[in-house]
């Protein structure tokens, strides 16, 4: 049993007992996912849209209960979560605002998470330090996914951004593919770009020079063979861009708020600019938006990022399914 496998087994009728992938494993970084993988989640996402589509839910997980832990602000990441396990039928524990809860009195994570899975079968946390989801699933005996922790890892926002690439364009071979904006503390590209060396795609990496792409990330295109530029100057490289994805300047990760004044406003996307992109093309972002997209943008058929959002609702349901194994 691999050290991230939790023994469910021994807890469900050996009618329901299932080998599909990351039943019972936790779910903590990109770097557990094969291609082989990823194509099997895309194939069980499919099959979940086309249940919200035509059924709206199904009972799949019914009796099943998911710990939404939250120690950041979440819009998308929890309600897209919460929403997934409602429409499989199942229930959930939402811990939103953790200042409400033992938390503000002293307890550990570890304490935290101990106490949620006693009441639940999987719990999705999203905490400020990197590695915490790590040190949860250590202490865990149910499955851990991480929602997203600190500037490291945010797998399941990575797992949506393929699926959607798929989706929009058809492939994901073959494509060049521009990660905008703050990739120095932007966990969503750092979980792209390890997702994408899966594929035969190219990469440009466009920021000011006070948000780089952490030289680690690069070092794991370079160790794949995954061809890639690095600039401070989205005209560079527009025109020949398939997918431009498009990351906020975090201000919660600048710890000098002068440093982000100056930074903050470097790539605003606009009719304009997209006048220098391609026909066939799309914009993502994983949102919150804070001024990089202009609101008249969202119009323009190349404008993915609402869809990207419902991909999103689907790759969860997909997770959940097959965590919990019933995929």
């Amino acid at each position: 049993m691999s050290p991230n496998t939790k023994n469910l087994n021994t807890h469900l009728p050996l009618g329901d007992r299932k080998e599909a992938p990351f039943y019972g494993h936790d779910i903590l970084s990109v770097r557990q996912f094969s291609r082989e993988d990823l194509s099997y989640t895309f194939g069980v996402a499919h099959e979940m849209r086309e249940v919200v589509r035509r059924l709206g839910s199904i009972d799949l997980l019914k009796g099943k209960i998911l710990a939404n832990l939250f120690y950041e602000p979440s819009t998308r990441t929890s309600s897209s979560f919460a929403a997934a396990m409602e429409r499989l039928g199942g229930s959930v524990i939402a811990i939103n605002e953790v200042r409400y809860s033992s938390v503000a009195k002293g307890e550990s994570l570890p304490d935290t998470v101990r106490t949620l899975e006693t009441y639940a079968d999987v719990v999705v946390l999203r905490h400020p330090e990197v590695g915490s989801a790590a040190l949860a699933a250590k202490h865990a005996r149910k499955p851990i996914i991480n929602a997203g922790d600190g500037a490291g890892e945010h797998p399941t926002q990575a797992l949506l951004d393929l699926f959607t690439i798929y989706e929009e364009m058809g492939r994901i071979d073959g494509l060049t593919i521009t990660l905008l904006g703050d990739l120095k503390y932007g966990r969503t590209v750092h979980s792209l770009a390890r997702l994408l060396t899966r594929y035969d795609v190219r990469l440009h990496l466009v920021a000011p020079p006070e948000l780089p792409m952490p030289e680690e990330v690069c070092d794991a295109l370079r160790e794949a063979n995954l061809p890639f530029t690095v600039s401070s100057q989205l005209t560079d490289v527009l025109g020949d861009t398939d997918v431009l994805y498009v990351t906020r300047v975090q201000k919660e990760r600048f710890e000098d708020a002068a440093v982000y004044e100056q930074v903050r406003g470097a790539y605003v996307i606009t009719p304009a600019v997209l006048e220098g992109a391609r026909e066939k093309m799309i914009v993502m972002h994983p949102f919150p938006r804070v001024g990089e997209i202009s609101m008249e943008v969202d119009d323009d058929p190349r404008a993915a990022y609402f869809r990207q959002m419902e991909y999103g609702l689907y790759v969860r349901m997909a997770l959940l399914a097959m965590v919990l194994g019933r995929a």
